[in-house]
């Protein structure tokens, strides 16, 4: 079985791009909850598998840094 591409800063940054408000500030580091529940489902479709992050995961969501950590884990996770 190959390895999956990591995810990375760019990725992220990549997949918040359609989001207005992200658009506006790229360099902002904050998530708010519509970022956080895009993201997701773009990691979901990008890889092709659903993500089950529990409440403590998705608690930890705040930050860009944030999500290339604990999304590129779970990804990394996935059978």
């Amino acid at each position: 079985m190959s390895e999956l591409p990591a995810l990375d800063r760019a990725d992220v940054l990549q997949m918040l791009q359609p989001l207005n408000e992200r658009s506006q500030d790229p360099a902002r580091e904050r998530l708010n909850s519509m970022e956080v529940a895009w993201l997701v489902h773009q990691v979901e479709q990008r890889y092709g598998r659903q993500l089950d992050l529990d409440d403590d995961q998705l608690a930890q969501l705040r930050t860009v840094s944030d999500a290339v950590a604990v999304l590129g884990e779970s990804v990394r996770a996935q059978p």
